[in-house]
């Protein structure tokens, strides 16, 4: 193998060493870190993006398909994600416990202040500190909410900005100098703000048919669990492939 196909190896495999290391650890919030989620669509995301994800502390599976596959090739995972179903709650509870302060980001104009409304309720002690879309002209614009997280040095940041631009904007939170627990959300506010804080029904849940529930509510997903999904298998594979090619020839 040439030079740069073992050191992204050696990355690829940093991320699965990540992940059986953050599932051996307890779901209690940290003080400090970077804490992300990847699923089958993401992993292709990461895959192209090695060293943004490499920086974060966790990270965690999150979804059934992309767990069973871990687990096929021997590595004890479990499914976490920031939902209501999983670290959600722990996150928000503990903040509350503790008077954390919390700032969230992300979603289209509006939808993190109704999520906001709707985690106020169930957790009504919680100190959200501030709330700011997830969309920016330039990077001027960018740069400034950034400055503005960390004159307000909340305790937790969340952010749901969609796969790698959510893990780059804490990575530039982190740079420019804020320290604290920051958690990677997806498309948490916008189910929140929708559907109120329990987006699943309890046996969709049960029944590990949350994919099958979202293509349902959100249709535009349809091509990335028909298509993209089945990708990633074959890449999550050919990946591993590599990992024993190279500890073979050690």
């Amino acid at each position: 193998m040439n030079h740069f196909k073992i050191s992204t190896m050696s990355k690829i495999e940093n991320i699965f060493e990540k992940i059986k290391n953050s599932n051996r650890e307890s779901l209690n919030p940290p003080a400090e870190g970077l804490i992300t989620f990847l699923n089958n669509f993401s992993y292709l995301k990461a895959r192209e993006n090695l060293g943004t994800y490499s920086d974060f502390d966790r990270i965690y599976c999150d979804g059934f398909f992309l767990c069973l596959l871990i687990r096929i090739i021997g590595v004890e995972c479990k499914r976490v994600s920031f939902d209501m179903t999983s670290l959600a709650p722990l996150v928000f509870g503990d903040a509350e416990r503790k008077r954390k302060t919390v700032y969230l980001v992300g979603g289209e104009p509006g939808v993190v202040e109704r999520a906001n409304q709707v985690l106020s309720r169930e957790f009504p002690r919680i100190l959200v500190v501030g709330t700011r879309h997830g969309y920016f002209n330039d990077n001027s614009e960018r740069m400034e909410a950034l400055k503005n997280i960390c004159s307000i040095k909340p305790d937790i940041v969340v952010v749901g900005m969609g796969a790698v631009i959510q893990e780059d904007f804490l990575k530039s939170l982190k740079t420019c100098g804020w320290r604290g627990a920051g958690y990677t959300c997806g498309g948490f506010f916008h189910q929140t703000a929708k559907s109120g804080i329990e987006y699943y029904p309890k046996w969709v849940d049960r029944l590990n048919l949350r994919w099958l529930y979202r293509i349902i509510d959100e249709p535009k997903l349809f091509k990335r669990y028909f298509f993209y999904y089945p990708l990633s298998l074959i890449m999550f594979f050919y990946d591993v492939s590599l990992f024993s090619f190279k500890s073979g020839g050690k």
